[in-house]
């Protein structure tokens, strides 16, 4: 898991600013329309439940909400999307995984080829990279007003495997089928996520070097603002120094 932090972190304080764009409501109203093929009660479906709670977060009206459930159980049209996993390498051989949502997989494989090879990186085969991960539970809690004792000892309790501090936060991880529990007892102890989501975390990582981290970085990017993509996971690590001089020339 060592790593992945940099990234995460990055995504973290990128989603505040996305939040205040309407492509945000999009991809959750995606994230909404998916969830709800399986069942279009919240209360027995935690996917959906969890998936609504993101919309609610970023101020997404009510109507939008009720009427991407209605497109997933088939009450209206529009809920024909369909779930691909993309995996592959980036610049220095890092590897890449994207989480898409799509109506048309034809527009939206070449598109996100031509992303990768822009960059100098490749779209590989299924299974060629996704190996390297696990799929994890991930809470992120600010580390001011928390004690990090109080929720190691809270989040252990609810099932979480770990809980690590990055910068100002705290990350919290856990197995896919203890992620429910997990968010119900940080609720419980009025405890607000400054993120959740379930995702691939890589099981070992690559260090990069300016250069290199500066272009997996921008073809990073480029994948979270595509319109089909819902996350982006991937097995590198920027050390201090680096970022340090990333941040510098990029102010």
């Amino acid at each position: 898991m060592a790593g992945h932090s940099k990234w995460a972190n990055i995504q973290h304080r990128k989603g505040r600013q996305d939040a205040k764009r309407g492509k945000l409501w999009s991809r959750l109203s995606k994230a909404i329309i998916v969830a709800a093929q399986t069942g279009g009660d919240p209360t027995a479906n935690f996917r959906l439940r969890k998936a609504i709670d993101d919309a609610k977060a970023v101020s997404m009206p009510k109507d939008n909400i009720e009427r991407a459930i209605k497109k997933g159980t088939g009450e209206l049209d529009g809920g024909s999307l369909e779930e691909i996993l993309y995996e592959g390498y980036g610049p220095g051989g890092v590897a890449i995984l994207c989480e898409i949502l799509t109506d048309n997989r034809n527009r939206t494989a070449p598109e996100i080829r031509n992303l990768f090879s822009k960059s100098g990186g490749e779209l590989g085969k299924t299974g060629c990279v996704s190996y390297l991960f696990e799929r994890k539970g991930l809470a992120v809690v600010p580390t001011e007003g928390n004690s990090e004792e109080q929720l190691m000892e809270l989040a252990i309790e609810a099932g979480a495997d770990d809980v690590k501090q990055s910068d100002d936060l705290f990350e919290i991880t856990c197995e896919p089928e203890s992620f429910s529990n997990l968010l119900d007892a940080l609720s419980a102890a009025n405890i607000e996520p400054e993120s959740s989501q379930l995702m691939r975390i890589p099981m070992d990582t690559i260090d990069l070097d300016v250069d290199v981290a500066r272009k997996v970085m921008k073809l990073m990017e480029a994948l979270d603002d595509h319109d089909d993509v819902q996350s982006v996971s991937a097995n590198f690590n920027i050390p201090d120094e680096v970022m340090a001089e990333l941040e510098e020339s990029a102010s």
